[in-house]
């Protein structure tokens, strides 16, 4: 089976420094790293609105990069912290992204995340259609 890195423009120094690929195709599959809020000069926003909007935002950079788009999208896991506190916020965010038929979507409250001010973190995995 061949796989290939899925990587974003202006993204490889820090798909570099942390050892991973943002994205992964494998076979007809798609798999995403997680992606935070962060912005695009690396700062955390303080509204969790803006971090989810940002997120997602990664995530369709991603999957650009492999000629999809969110509707591609079959399975999706949130973490948060403070997840009842911004339901319906990152939830508001999270429906504007997903057309029928709707991913599988699993959110999960966390303790922490690795990135210092983030309150989510967002992983995908992708179809490819034949």
């Amino acid at each position: 089976m061949t796989r290939r890195a899925l990587v974003p423009l202006g993204r490889q120094a820090a798909a570099d420094q942390l050892v991973l690929s943002p994205g992964v195709v494998s076979g007809n599959h798609v798999f995403l790293t997680g992606m935070t809020g962060s912005s695009p000069d690396g700062s955390m926003p303080d509204r969790p609105e803006d971090q989810f909007r940002q997120a997602f935002d990664k995530i369709v950079a991603v999957l650009a990069e492999a000629g999809l788009d969110f509707s591609s999208v079959v399975e999706m896991t949130s973490y948060h912290i403070g997840l009842r506190d911004h339901f319906d916020s990152f939830n508001a965010v999270r429906s504007a992204c997903v057309t029928a038929p709707f991913p599988a979507w699993t959110a999960v409250e966390v303790a922490g995340l690795r990135r210092e001010g983030a309150v989510v973190e967002i992983r995908v995995i992708a179809a490819i259609d034949d």
